[in-house]
Parts: C-alpha cells; structure tokens; sequence
C-alpha cells in the first residue's frame, strides 16, 4: 500500500495584496537578507510600492536572468556564505530554484555538482537558511517543492535537482496581483506546467486518495481559471487567482507522488534546449492525451473516467481525448502551434536518458518517440 506525507510550507499567505506580509516578516525577525528576483521584478509597481520598506532590510539583491546553472550557484554562494541569515526569493520558478539552492549550499561545503541529482557523489545534509518565496509565476510551485532545479546546458549536459524536506520554504506568499501584466505566453506556457505537475501526480502509480484528491483540488481550480487565464479586468483576476492555487497544489502533488513519463522527456530535454519548460510540458501533453486512451491499463482507465467526471461532471469513452479537446478550446494561447526544431541526434540523445518516472505504464521508447515526433519539427 502507498503511503504519503505532506510537507508544506509552515506559512502560506494567499490572495490579492498579500505581498504586503513581506514587510512585516522581514521586521519581525531581523536578519541580514538577501533578495533574489528577475530584473522584471524591480520595474513593477508591487516593488515601488513597497521599495522604501523592504530596501533598507537587505544586504544585497541577486538577478536571476534564467535557469541557473552549477557555476552560477556556486558564484553566488562564494559571494554570500556567512554574510546572510535569511533569502527571499520573488519570481519565476528560475528565480525561486536559485535562491532555495544558495539558502541551502551556503551551509553544505561543497560546491553544486557534487550534491546534485543523477551526477553528484554526496548527499545533502538538509541545512538551509529560512527562505520566504514569492512566486510572480503559476506554473512550477518551487514555492511548495522540496526541490531546487538546477540546469547545465554547457557542459555535462544536466538538468536535475537538489532534494530535501528541509529545502521547503519556509513562507510563501502567493499574491495573484503578482500576475498581472504577465506576458500570455508566460501565463500559459506555465499554467500548463501546473496542470502537467496535478496530471501526472494524479496517475502516479505512487499516489493514494490522499494525493490523488489534492491533484483533483488543483485541476479543479486549473479548470476554473484556464479559459480566462489571459483576460483583463475582474474575470482575469479571479483566473490568475485560482492558477496560482493550481500551481501551489501541483507542487504539493509533485512532492507526495512524483511525476511521470512527460517530465522524465521534459527534463532531459530541458538539458539541451532553452525552450520553456511549460512549453515544453504542454506539447508533450496533447500527444501523451492521445496515447493515453489507447492505454489498456485498467487502474489507469478508472481514474481517467473518475477525473473526467470530477472535472467536467460527465462520462465518456475517451476521457483523455476530450480534456485534450477542452485544453485546446480554451486556451488564450496556442503554444502547440509553430512546431520548434529537435534534431535526430538530439531525439536520440534525449530517448537514451529519458523515463517513465512514476507512471503507471512503463512507455517505450517508441511510444516516447512518437510523443516528440508530435511534439516538434524532427530534422
């Protein structure tokens, strides 16, 4: 029988204004802080509103311009070990990864490579500093996760994580006022992340009724805000509002149940290309949907038909198809449109260290195969 524990963070601030909190945290306790945001972060009214308050509480402020890589970590650490006590971290799920993986390896003496996943040689201890994190993205719940992603694309070739309990933050503060003026396709591309994260932890063969409700809570709330995720006005906020649910739920489900066959092609994929990882998830998605009802899996078709119906309250003989279908219809962005390259060599490359993870089925490699051939432009 599977079992399942939730760690979450042991705050959670939730809903329109909420980033006000950071103020006063930061006041209750004083410690030398460190802030780690995107340059876009610094240009938007939610920082000048609270610059003069928050400003004269930080001993420095990093940029995180994109996936940070082991070397840019351990700069990073070299540049801050024994200078701050607490991290704050306000952005993308880059940005959020980066600052969990310097709060937790200034207190581990060596560098980022030897800790990481799939190519370290050392385990992590769970030393952190307290992080407070405040994501400016629904879509990767790294403000939930015990993970902190880190991506070398020039060298080994890696995208992996650092993993421990402890690396959960300790605050999150999930202000939906943070996504307005998103770009659509960064609203999309990481709503679809979201949802990919509840999917696949929903057919996790490590799951139970514990996670499987919480991924069911979340594509409730995915469903609810999807259709009008990029709108203006009221009916936006209150889509914006229950995808960042969706994505704090898809980090807890992640974290009970782990993933499945789409992030184990995401992720060696992510290790040799700079397309966004949403993106990337949601292609991989419309073609695994298809594959999905073929699937004579019984367990697996049990729970299609009991999602379909929490979802949409009604039955079907491709349950898989017509979320598909429903997914697409709704979308303020076609990203599964303008197929983006891939190479033989790098289908092969990819296909050679991919996985199923926790999926019910074991697919392969063909079936894989014919995911990305759906997914991009091969040649």
């Amino acid at each position: 029988m599977n079992t399942s524990q939730l760690i979450a963070n042991r705050q959670t601030f939730f809903g329109s204004g909420s980033l006000q909190q950071l103020p006063r945290l930061l006041t209750e306790t004083p410690l030398p802080t460190l802030l780690f945001c995107g340059s876009s972060f610094l240009r938007i009214d939610a920082w000048k509103n609270l610059e003069h308050q928050v400003q004269p509480l930080l001993v420095g402020i990093e940029i995180v311009p994109h996936e940070a890589s082991p070397g840019e970590i351990d700069s990073w650490v070299a540049r801050w070990r024994g200078k701050i006590q607490r991290v704050v971290a306000i952005g993308g799920g880059s940005v959020l990864d980066a600052a969990k993986a310097v709060a937790a390896l200034s207190q581990h003496p060596l560098n980022t490579l030897r800790y990481l996943e799939k190519v370290g040689d050392t385990t992590v201890s769970g030393a952190t500093l307290p992080l407070i994190a405040v994501p400016t993205t629904a879509g990767t719940g790294s403000e939930v996760t015990q993970n902190a992603v880190i991506t070398d694309k020039a060298e080994i070739k890696v995208k992996a994580s650092l993993r421990h309990p402890e690396f959960v933050p300790q605050v999150a503060i999930l202000d939906p006022d943070l996504l307005r003026g998103a770009p659509d396709n960064v609203l999309v591309c990481c709503a679809v992340d979201a949802f990919t994260h509840l999917f696949e932890a929903y057919l996790s063969s490590k799951g139970n009724a514990f996670t499987r409700q919480t991924a069911i809570s979340g594509m409730q709330a995915f469903v609810r805000g999807w259709p009008q995720l990029t709108a203006s006005g009221p009916l936006g906020d209150s889509a914006r509002e229950q995808m960042m649910l969706a994505s704090w739920l898809g980090g807890q489900s992640l974290s009970m149940a782990g993933l499945g066959v789409i992030h184990g092609i995401a992720g060696e994929l992510g290790a040799i290309k700079d397309y966004h990882h949403g993106e990337v998830c949601g292609r991989l998605l419309l073609p695994f949907l298809t594959l999905l009802d073929e699937s004579p899996h019984p367990q697996q078709a049990v729970l299609m038909q009991e999602l379909n119906f929490a979802l949409f309250q009604q039955t079907s003989e491709q349950p898989a198809e017509q979320l598909k279908q429903w997914l697409m219809a709704n979308a303020g962005l076609a990203f599964w449109q303008d197929l983006q390259p891939l190479s033989v060599d790098e289908v092969d490359w990819i296909l050679l260290r991919s996985n199923s993870k926790n999926s019910l089925v074991s697919y392969s490699r063909e079936q894989q195969r014919g995911m990305l051939e759906q997914a991009y432009r091969i040649g």
